[in-house]
C-alpha cells in the first residue's frame, strides 16, 4: 500500500536503495528514527566484529553529493577485501542488528557526508510495525546476496580484465552519471580497492585498467573512472 506522496519523496534518493523503494511516508518515518550526523572522509562507521546496537541509514536525499562508504572485512591472516559500496538512501549495519550478531564487516565513509544513526531496538520495532518496511529490506539483503554470487562466478568463469569490466558496468548502471566525454561513475575507488572488489592482485587490476583504457572502453584518473563506450564496455564484459 503505497503511501501518500511517494513519487515525490523516493525521486530525491538514488534509484535501487531503500529509501528510493519506501513508499513516502515510511521512508520520512524511517529518517526520522536517527538522529543526523556529519562525519569525515575516512571516518571508520562499523567496525567488523564489534556489537551491533545499531544501523547507519547513508545520506539524505537533499544533499547535491553522493554519500558513499566502502564494505570490507578481513580474514584471520589479515587479507582484506572489499564486499561491496554503498550510496545515499542504503542502509549499512542491519545484518548484525538482524540476527543479534557482531558485526560481519567493516564500513568506511569515502568523502565527507550526513549519516542517521538508529538505535537497534527502533529499527527493528520499525520493522515488526511496517510489514512493506520489512519486504524492502529482504529485497535489499537479496540483491547484495546476488551481488555477491555474481562476483564468486564472476572469479570461476573470467579472467581479471572482463572482471573488472562487469563490474564496472554494474557500477555504471547503479551510480553513472553522464559526464561531458561520457559515463562518470559517482564512486571514487583506487585502483587497489577495485583489485580487492573482484579478487585481484596489484599487478592484475592494473594491467586489467590499461587493456580497458586502450580499447577505449574508460578513462581512469587518480580514483574517477569515466565510461566512454558503454556499449562496447558491456558487450566486452559478457563474451557469451
Amino acid at each position: 500500500m503505497a503511501a501518500d506522496g511517494a513519487g515525490e519523496h523516493n525521486a530525491e534518493w538514488p534509484g535501487g536503495t531503500v529509501m528510493s523503494r519506501l513508499p513516502g511516508a515510511l521512508a520520512e518515518e524511517l529518517l526520522r528514527l536517527g538522529s543526523p550526523k556529519p562525519c569525515s572522509a575516512g571516518t571508520v562507521l562499523l567496525h567488523q566484529g564489534e556489537p551491533s546496537t545499531h544501523v547507519f541509514l547513508l545520506g539524505h536525499g537533499k544533499q547535491p553529493r553522493l554519500a558513499c562508504v566502502k564494505v570490507t572485512a578481513a580474514d584471520r591472516n589479515g587479507t582484506e577485501s572489499l564486499l561491496g559500496i554503498r550510496v545515499s538512501g542504503d542502509l549499512v549495519g542491519e545484518m548484525g542488528v538482524l540476527r543479534d550478531g557482531p558485526r560481519a564487516a567493516t564500513v568506511t565513509a569515502c568523502r565527507a557526508m550526513t549519516v542517521h544513526r538508529i538505535p537497534l531496538e527502533h529499527f527493528r520495532h520499525f520493522l515488526r510495525r511496517r510489514e512493506e518496511a520489512w519486504r524492502v529490506v529482504c529485497h535489499m539483503i537479496a540483491d547484495r546476496l546476488d551481488w555477491a554470487n555474481r562476483r564468486r562466478l564472476d572469479f570461476a568463469g573470467y579472467d581479471t580484465t572482463v572482471r573488472l569490466a562487469r563490474v564496472l558496468v554494474e557500477l555504471a548502471e547503479r551510480h553513472g552519471a553522464p559526464g561531458e566525454a561520457g559515463i562518470r561513475l559517482g564512486i571514487q575507488l583506487s585502483q587497489p580497492e577495485f583489485g580487492k572488489l573482484i579478487g585481484a592482485g596489484r599487478d592484475a587490476i592494473q594491467l586489467a585498467v590499461r587493456q580497458l583504457k586502450v580499447k577505449n572502453y574508460i578513462a581512469y584518473r587518480y580514483r574517477t573512472v569515466t565510461i566512454l563506450d558503454l556499449i562496447g564496455l558491456a558487450k566486452f564484459a559478457d563474451p557469451d
